[in-house]
């Protein structure tokens, strides 16, 4: 049986579902890049908690509206759908004045003070469940973990579109029209507010009101598909796109992206995975996983490729800079003590004799792997000529090597006129900076020394 015969049964409901995925993580994605550049992701993952609250009281007073007669029960509905992102908003920003209060005022460190409002209201919430659940029509199951497979069953219009598809589209354009309105405020508010207030713009107002818009959020994607996909949607697509770039346009813009591809990659290996890895182990009734979990999933897989694989930050992608880092210091070092062997002439105080010369070549060019890795390079560049210890600078190996070595006596230079210290060490300085000296910087060195033509040591610098 393929890996893709669950994909042959394909059908609208699926794409219904990918759809409501989609717009639910774009529509987190957007506040939590935010929250995340505030360094307040779990204040995010707080307030997805105590926003349930908020929705049960939401229900709660739909309820008692329509047992007094307020309101009748063909527009409970739609109170109820309003009343629960108000309540969602108020929650939201409630428990973060609370959490700056705690701290503020209670002398309480930040974490744990966010730890006591969130599992306080939370657990206020979940009391209030059971305390309900027998008169208002409140499924735990569904508010906490989602149902995103059943989210498209419930249709609005002739069109037959899902509600979520409608609920959550409407919150992805609110977020996005107020992140191009209000971008220079939020991204200046989220960086420094000291300066933000400065400039008059209200850090504190632009504060509440993302967690406001996190709330609502939050609390719109709830019902559809569920708390544990809202904080993974809430903060792993931002901290994905935060890794693969340090501009916050194409932050955002990446965080859409990988929300939407996180809902496509989650769906389908719900269907794939399940059966296959049951299969391999022996058995044979497994059909599919939850949506809402591996599309969680696969956006931590998205992440953890990223820290991996990240063009600059990713673990690996550093490693191998490192490592060409090191080799370029090991080729420079290479040519410059070729180099300086060569303006020694066939003998110096250093190498007095033939034997002794191969002998410190061969320390120079084959003594560790890195030295002989950057033999066998610069051997390919063309930069030296020979075999193994046996090598030789070319014309254009002995021009790098020149200017190696004029960096490093400059430096020296630099630091005996302006520093008092010890020849040794200028020589320990020089070894390290010689690698990090570009041009400009070399021309600026050579006019504060006047243009020298010997280093403290009474060596020639080369032109």
């Amino acid at each position: 049986m393929s890996v893709l015969a669950p994909l042959q049964s394909w059908t609208s409901l699926d794409t219904w579902i990918v759809v409501i995925g989609a717009l639910a993580a774009m529509a987190c994605a957007l506040p939590g890049c935010f929250l995340l550049l505030r360094r307040q992701s779990l204040m995010g993952d707080a307030i997805s908690h105590t926003s349930l609250l908020g929705v049960v009281a939401a229900f709660f007073v739909s309820h008692w509206l329509v047992e007094a007669n307020v309101i009748s029960p063909a527009t409970e509905l739609s109170v109820r759908h309003v009343a629960m992102c108000l309540g969602a908003v108020i929650v939201g920003v409630l428990s973060a004045w609370m959490t700056e209060s705690l701290q503020k005022f209670g002398n309480v460190e930040s974490s744990a003070a966010l730890g006591v409002v969130f599992t306080s209201l939370f657990a206020l919430g979940l009391l209030l469940i059971r305390a309900v659940a027998d008169d208002v029509h409140i499924d735990p199951d569904c508010v906490l973990y989602g149902a995103i497979e059943m989210a498209p069953l419930e249709t609005v219009g002739a069109l037959g579109v899902p509600r979520a598809v409608i609920v959550n589209g409407v919150v992805l354009a609110i977020n996005l029209l107020l992140t191009v309105l209000l971008f220079k405020e939020l991204r200046l508010s989220a960086f420094d507010p000291a300066l933000a207030t400065t400039q008059g713009i209200p850090a504190h107002v632009m504060h509440y009101g993302l967690m406001g818009l996190t709330a609502m959020t939050l609390v719109a994607a709830f019902e559809s598909v569920g708390s544990i996909l809202v904080i993974a949607m809430l903060i792993i697509p931002a901290a994905t796109a935060y890794l693969l770039t340090d501009r916050l346009p194409r932050m955002i813009g990446l965080s859409l992206l990988i929300g939407a591809l996180s809902s496509v990659l989650g769906h389908v290996s719900a269907l794939t995975l399940p059966p296959l890895i049951a299969r391999s182990v022996g058995i044979s009734d497994v059909h599919d996983a939850s949506t809402a979990g591996m599309m969680a999933a696969a956006a931590g897989f998205l992440f953890v490729t990223a820290m991996l694989l990240g063009p600059k930050y990713g673990l690996v992608s550093r490693a191998w800079h490192r490592l060409l880092l090191k080799l370029r210091i090991a080729s420079e070092d290479v040519l410059g003590g070729l180099y300086r062997l060569e303006e020694s002439g066939p003998a110096s105080a250093d190498v007095s004799s033939a034997t002794e010369r191969a002998a410190w070549l061969r320390s120079l060019t084959t003594q560790t792997w890195l030295s002989r890795l950057a033999t066998w390079v610069l051997l390919r560049r063309g930069w030296l000529i020979g075999s193994g210890s046996d090598v030789h600078l070319t014309d254009t190996g002995r021009e790098a090597a020149r200017t190696l070595v004029r960096s490093h006596r400059l430096w020296e230079s630099f630091l005996a006129k302006h520093f008092v210290l010890g020849t040794g060490r200028f020589h320990e300085s020089a070894e390290q900076v010689e690698h990090f000296l570009d041009p400009e910087l070399l021309a600026e060195l050579d006019q504060d020394l006047d243009h020298p033509g010997v280093d403290p040591h009474g060596r020639a610098i080369p032109n």
